[in-house]
């Protein structure tokens, strides 16, 4: 909208901390494009850089709303340094998996679950797991079911659910954030346990 064009980024926060969603809106648009193409620049693969631009949003997101961004005048910097945080996650993860020393007597790293057949107990553990799950989804309220769905099970990125559904990006990282929220309360408040 233009009537945010001329706004400054703190009073973009400002707005979009009082409950104007299109403030955020007006933010997303005005970095998006520098930060995507950080993060593309440092990753130098598509879906990586568009996993990673996602959750840079989503935390951006929810370190706003917590209250816990802090108006210094460089916010352009400051989301680059969450995204740039994000991309030293994850090597740090991807180096931790993948890494595995041979020197050490006491790990056979060819004797790991991963590298054999499953049981018939993994297999009934894992149906039990997704039922859970599909059951917990339909406990959901439609809106944010519909961005669970869209981004799990079909792939979606967040810019194609907002253009689907015909919302802001801002909108559908919303509706996905409370989407997993509630599935852990519904899980936690009926005992479930999503983890094998």
């Amino acid at each position: 909208m233009k009537i945010y064009k001329d706004k400054s980024d703190e009073q973009l926060i400002s707005l979009y901390v009082d409950g104007t969603n299109e403030a955020f809106d007006e933010l997303l648009e005005r970095h998006k494009d520098h930060v995507y193409m950080y993060i593309y620049h440092s990753v130098k693969n598509e879906d990586l850089a568009d996993d990673i631009f996602q959750d840079t949003f989503v935390k951006v997101i929810t370190t706003i709303k917590q209250g816990r961004y802090v108006e210094n005048g460089h916010f352009a910097a400051w989301i680059t340094r969450i995204a740039h945080n994000l991309i030293i996650d994850y090597y740090r993860l991807s180096r931790a998996e993948n890494v595995q020393s041979t020197d050490d007597e006491e790990i056979n790293i060819l004797n790991r679950k991963e590298l054999s057949e499953r049981t018939i107990e993994d297999n009934m553990v894992t149906d039990q797991i997704h039922s859970d799950v599909r059951r917990l989804i339909k406990e959901l309220p439609v809106s944010q079911r519909d961005v669970l769905v869209m981004r799990y099970y079909k792939n979606m990125s967040f810019k194609e659910i907002a253009d689907t559904l015909n919302v802001s990006i801002n909108t559908a990282l919303g509706r996905m954030r409370y989407a997993i929220l509630n599935l852990r309360r519904i899980a936690s408040e009926n005992n479930i346990i999503l983890t094998v």
